[in-house]
């Protein structure tokens, strides 16, 4: 029994009732910061899956146009094509606190704003099919940054909500159950404690009063 291991003082049961506010009104917070985390991780989920979708889509189709590239150019011509990449990209990476959660945020830029600069190589040489190609791998780019940043954001949110559960249940099945069984065991040692104290102080009295009879009565008697 947990109530065995403290001190059955009246300042320990003080200390166990603050302490035990305390628990309760955390375990409150928790259970609000759990299910507001769950909110969003399921918000999350459905961006994930939604962008997922169009990636996949994207890519299938970028895939389409190279195998259809690939049917009528020459290996080496395909190649060349792609050995001095015209355009650059910069990523840059921050933070956005949600819930206590630093989640990743992608932003990118391109070294020029002409769309035109993702073509790396002359049309004379080359088919259609590959500029098709190429253009559907540019304009799913920011759907590819954008599910990496909520893929990572999904796994981090699903981590606070298995540490936050973890939390609530120590709260609630452990701590909570363990502090009020205590501040139970210590009441009753406090009032069982209390009724001998009266029960000495009655037999005190008792023996007090009959010591006073004894020496009244010898006193008449003398």
């Amino acid at each position: 029994m947990a109530g065995k291991h403290v001190n059955p003082t009246r300042m320990e049961l003080t200390n166990l009732k603050r302490k035990l506010v305390t628990a309760i009104r955390g375990h409150k917070l928790l259970k609000d910061k759990r299910d507001e985390l769950m909110r969003q991780f399921l918000e999350m989920v459905q961006k994930n899956r939604r962008l997922r979708e169009r990636v996949e889509e994207g890519i299938a189709s970028a895939n389409k146009n190279f195998v259809l590239a690939r049917a009528v150019m020459q290996d080496e011509t395909l190649k060349t094509a792609f050995l001095a990449p015209k355009q650059e990209v910069y990523l840059d990476v921050s933070e956005k606190n949600v819930m206590s959660v630093e989640i990743p945020r992608f932003t990118y830029k391109t070294r020029t704003s002409d769309p035109n600069d993702i073509y790396s190589y002359g049309y004379a040489f080359t088919s259609g099919d590959l500029d098709s190609a190429v253009k559907s791998l540019a304009d799913i780019l920011p759907d590819m940054l954008r599910l990496a940043e909520v893929e990572k954001a999904c796994q981090m949110l699903a981590a606070e909500i298995e540490k936050t559960r973890r939390r609530v249940n120590a709260l609630e099945h452990v701590m909570i159950p363990e502090m009020k069984e205590n501040i139970k065991y210590i009441t009753m040692k406090l009032d069982e404690n209390e009724r001998s104290t009266q029960v000495r102080l009655m037999k005190v009295k008792d023996m007090m009063l009959e010591q006073a009879h004894e020496y009244s009565k010898r006193y008449a008697e003398g």
